[in-house]
């Protein structure tokens, strides 16, 4: 089969297309014929060595596809079935291997791309706004990256949870889409300032959604409230220095935090209580923006395009 492999760390054309054995699965496992896997942030730490993954290795963690192939063990999954996973080992690439509990059926009016496209950061869009900061009708809350996948859904999300949301984007193009997901104003980066005390009446959110990390940790700081709470889930920018926690007190006792997808989902029912939230969403009109789709052998052009946040929206391997 055809697969992407990384034999040493590194930038994106690290990135290397190769031909692979058929992965056969073991007791508990089933194979998935790969239809879509997801590109995200994570991969480009692990590409580059930021998180240590033991080389070499074939990387990606979200698919959707079909199963092809049950282990011994198995019960509940069938060959043909329509999958969805945020545990695969190894998504970049025709076929994969997947526990069946870490599998979720897809429902008949999803498709298996939509699936794909959304199943991680849909999961993390449910537990920031449920979990980490339980969002409140009235609440006013901002949201940095909001025209990116995960800041599309955030804002989507929250919006039809009572919130108002406030966005960052980098371009006017991207600004729209974010207006456009319901974002009740969104504004260049360094006017987030500005635009968070005019519409709070200087108080400050209650919360801050920051997946961009160094270029942005200083204003999310800045524009919480007394006791408020900066979630700090990515760091597409680049990791945040190391500081001095009397900073949380300077800035009005407030909180940060540091979660993970995987401390969310810790059991099979975790997993399936939070997609079946995901799908109902969808039903319900929520939309994933698939940016681009690039072929197995452009992975290294997908991994480029993401960092370099040329992208609004999901990126998508389609093998």
């Amino acid at each position: 089969m055809r697969a992407v492999q990384i034999r040493e760390y590194g930038g994106p054309e690290v990135l290397v297309p190769t031909e692979s054995p058929t992965p056969e699965p073991g007791p508990g496992q089933v194979r998935v014929d790969v239809e879509a896997a997801g590109v995200n942030f994570v991969e480009t730490y692990q590409r580059a060595g930021r998180y240590r993954v033991p080389l070499p290795f074939v990387p990606g963690d979200e698919a959707a596809g079909t199963v092809s192939a049950v282990g011994p063990g198995v019960e509940g999954v069938g060959l043909g079935d329509r999958v969805v996973s945020l545990n695969v080992r190894g998504s970049y690439a025709e076929q994969a291997v997947v526990a069946a509990d870490r599998l979720v059926p897809v429902p008949p009016d999803v498709s298996l791309e939509t699936a794909a496209a959304s199943f991680l950061q849909g999961l993390t869009a449910h537990y920031l706004l449920f979990d980490t900061y339980p969002v409140k009708p009235g609440d006013t809350v901002l949201v940095h990256a909001a025209a990116g996948g995960m800041g599309l859904l955030l804002t989507q999300v929250a919006t039809r949870l009572g919130a108002r949301v406030i966005g960052t984007a980098s371009t006017p193009d991207k600004a729209t889409l974010a207006r456009k997901a319901g974002a009740v104003e969104v504004v260049p980066y360094a006017d987030a300032a500005r635009a968070v005390a005019e519409l709070t009446g200087g108080e400050g959110v209650p919360a801050v959604y920051d997946g961009v990390g160094r270029d942005t940790f200083d204003t999310s700081l800045s524009v919480l409230r007394k006791r408020g709470l900066l979630v700090l889930y990515g760091a597409a920018s680049g990791p945040v220095p190391p500081f001095d926690p009397m900073r949380l007190q300077h800035a009005g006792s407030v909180f940060l935090t540091r979660p993970t997808l995987g401390d969310h989902v810790v059991t099979p029912a975790d997993l399936r209580r939070r997609a079946a939230d995901l799908f109902g969403w969808l039903a319900d009109g929520v939309t994933v923006r698939v940016h681009d789709r690039y072929p197995l052998a452009e992975a290294a052009r997908a991994h480029a395009d993401l960092e370099a946040r040329r992208t609004t929206g999901k990126l998508l391997l389609v093998p």
